[in-house]
């Protein structure tokens, strides 16, 4: 059974003085992820593609009186491991460590079956999804372990949990980040970084809407009604959770 913590009251100091990276903050979930660590005293590192879109993010922040955020643009369609690596110098010379990162970037791809899949298109998913969550876990390892405690959070998906017909690349980009989140859990169980999935659920977002076109966007959660299991995770409430499961949201009855 998923653990959920959507009714979780998140301290306004929880994140105090916590350094924490969000990949594809400029929209939906990891820009409401962004305002809310942001709001409760984190100085966020906006990841993204759109400079002008993480820049309207970034002054969101900064007009809300919260620790001044940092913008890092990068294409992870194209990232490769100079790229990750040139992410975590810059963030060792700004900062010097590394609190927490919340993958989130992620493209959807072709809905069709395994038998009908592009296989360009299907590597094109792996590389955002998975590989550049991978390479960019990888070079940021040694900042995040110089931390006193961190958190790192990877987005899943209930299809990265339990495949389903016609979801074929992005599952199973699903599946694979579920695999990395614990083999990173088990190796590093006695350090001070702990790994763990979240699946945000059935939220208002343009990946949602571009998967279900016919759904009434209004029949589902907006992304800062599901942000209290992001929170509990990134904060010291979590410190005994490490490889493990959660849910953004119960599950739809």
């Amino acid at each position: 059974m998923m653990k959920c913590h959507i009714d979780y009251q998140a301290p306004s100091t929880l994140l105090e003085g916590r350094v924490i990276l969000v990949t594809g903050a400029s929209a939906g979930i990891g820009r409401a992820a962004a305002l809310a660590f942001a709001a409760h005293g984190a100085t966020v590192v906006l990841l993204g593609r759109s400079v002008s879109r993480l820049k309207v993010v970034y002054d969101a922040i900064e007009s809300s009186g919260a620790p001044q955020p940092a913008i890092f643009p990068l294409n992870l369609e194209s990232a490769t491991s100079l790229d990750y690596q040139a992410v975590a110098d810059k963030l060792s010379s700004e900062f010097g460590r590394l609190d927490g990162v919340l993958h989130n970037a992620s493209i959807l791809g072709e809905r069709l079956s395994v038998e009908d899949a592009n296989l360009e298109t299907w590597a094109q998913v792996m590389q955002v999804n998975f590989t550049a969550t991978l390479g960019l876990t990888q070079a940021l390892l040694p900042l995040l372990a110089s931390a006193e405690r961190a958190s790192v959070v990877f987005t899943s998906s209930s299809v990265g949990r339990k495949g389903r017909a016609n979801w074929g690349a992005y599952s199973t980009s699903k599946f694979a980040t579920e695999g990395l989140m614990q083999i990173l859990a088990d190796e590093r169980r006695d350090g001070p970084v702990r790994f763990n999935s979240l699946n945000p659920g059935a939220t208002r977002t343009a990946m949602r809407q571009a998967a279900y076109p016919e759904e009434d966007p209004q029949s589902v959660r907006a992304p800062e009604e599901i942000l209290p299991t992001y929170l509990w995770l990134m904060g010291d409430d979590s410190l005994h959770a490490n490889g493990e499961m959660f849910d953004a949201q119960p599950p739809r009855g």
